[in-house]
């Protein structure tokens, strides 16, 4: 069985050194490397002015920055490892805890893009933390 290690991406500074330090990682235990985006359609109620994008559009999106932080990652560390992009409807944290069930770890980013910038930990890292049935690595980007 190959060696897997799972990490989740988000476009952000933290999602980056995440992505970097389990690309590393990956070369050291000569380990796949599952690169994970999720993304959900908003839900807005009665919110006037509000724009309508198709949920296709967000897939596409999605699967574009998912392409996009792979491709600046093989530029970045090369082609050594070999890459799985996942890119599915949901939430972040349980599209990581449902992939990672058999990694041998799932990398995250201390927080992702969420609006509460004052917090040391997102709650996608939060609940990866306690809810996976692997070890969590939680990465901070460099300063």
């Amino acid at each position: 069985m190959t060696t897997r290690i799972v990490v989740g991406i988000d476009g952000s500074e933290s999602s980056r050194a995440a992505l970097d330090w389990a690309y590393d990682e990956a070369v050291r235990w000569n380990a796949q490397l599952d690169v994970v985006h999720a993304w959900s359609y908003p839900y807005a109620y009665g919110v006037e002015g509000a724009v309508v994008v198709p949920p296709q559009t967000l897939a596409d999106d999605a699967t574009q920055l998912g392409e996009e932080e792979v491709k600046a990652l093989r530029a970045r560390k090369g082609d050594t490892v070999a890459i799985t992009l996942v890119v599915e409807e949901g939430g972040a944290a349980h599209s990581l805890l449902d992939r990672a069930k058999d990694a041998a770890m799932v990398v995250v980013g201390s927080r992702g893009h969420g609006g509460f910038v004052s917090l040391l930990v997102g709650s996608t890292a939060d609940q990866v933390v306690h809810h996976a049935e692997c070890p969590v690595v939680v990465v901070r980007p460099k300063i």
